[in-house]
């Protein structure tokens, strides 16, 4: 009997604190869309910021945004994917593993402020590249890296080891045996390493703020500087004269990630199923 009981409570609790997170997330996407919705129009997409974002629309925030997330994402993907597949693959522990997942984890816990000033003193100053989309896609692929070696990591090591056993006796090698077993069995899960990482380089703003700048004017290549839209959307509401503009950015900010991982997981799940 009280084994039951401490089971229900577990469960209660549980279920309690789930529908909690539930409703409180729920809450601030429906206070932020009521706000911001009625903002959004053609023109507010479509017109450049004017009188620091008073007046206009976002869309120079909107393409900053899209390219410094592209670039950050091509840069960090294959060396994320490579180091997962080597630490999964080819490493049985040894010095090299310890430092690689040392230095991953180091690069998890540090602040994207500092990851800024990095960004700032390195890319910006020492390389040359100045206040740039390619400052800010470099220094936001590095802050991606440890989540995409992570999830990817696991994703690979959940793989059934008899995938790799019935394929080594067809006679395969090690590398025909990643491509076509265990890649495909892991790649939900390196999608949904990457998928997160689009979300913190969409949702990113201190070192994107010190290394590809806060220009309001339209980008013309990745050397150009720009302004994201979550650092639009934080400057409009520190300055507290545009709060509808604020608001507006941050639903369009809102349906553009929600918009990203449909496409994503509809992706991930054709490739799948063609996989199979």
């Amino acid at each position: 009997m009280g084994a039951r009981i401490s089971q229900k409570i577990a469960k209660t609790l549980i279920w309690t604190i789930a529908l909690t997170v539930i409703i409180i997330l729920m809450a601030i996407i429906v206070f932020i869309l009521y706000n911001g919705l009625r903002v959004i129009n053609w023109t507010f997409l479509t017109e450049i910021p004017r009188e620091m974002g008073q007046q206009g629309g976002i869309l120079s925030p909107i393409i900053g945004t899209l390219t410094v997330t592209v670039l950050a994402v091509v840069i960090a993907m294959p060396f994320g994917i490579g180091t997962a597949f080597y630490l999964a693959e080819y490493t049985r522990g040894g010095a090299v593993t310890r430092i690689i997942r040392f230095c991953t984890e180091s690069l998890a816990g540090i602040p994207s402020i500092v990851y800024g000033l990095f960004g700032l003193i390195f890319f910006v100053t020492t390389l040359g590249l100045g206040w740039s989309i390619l400052s800010g896609g470099l220094t936001v692929a590095i802050m991606i890296l440890p989540t995409i070696i992570r999830t990817s990591e696991e994703a690979i090591r959940s793989v059934p080891n008899i995938y790799r056993e019935v394929s080594f006796t067809l006679g395969a090698t090690k590398w025909q045996t990643i491509r076509k077993a265990v890649t495909p069995s892991a790649v939900r899960g390196i999608a949904n390493g990457i998928i997160l990482s689009i979300g913190r380089c969409v949702a990113e703003t201190a070192a994107v703020m010190l290394t590809a700048g806060t220009v309001l004017t339209m980008p013309e290549s990745i050397f150009s500087s720009s302004r994201t839209m979550a650092l639009h959307f934080y400057l409009l509401a520190m300055e507290g004269t545009a709060m509808d503009k604020a608001f507006g950015t941050s639903a369009v900010l809102i349906i553009l990630i929600f918009f990203i991982n449909v496409v994503a997981n509809a992706l991930v799940n054709r490739f799948v199923s063609k996989g199979h």
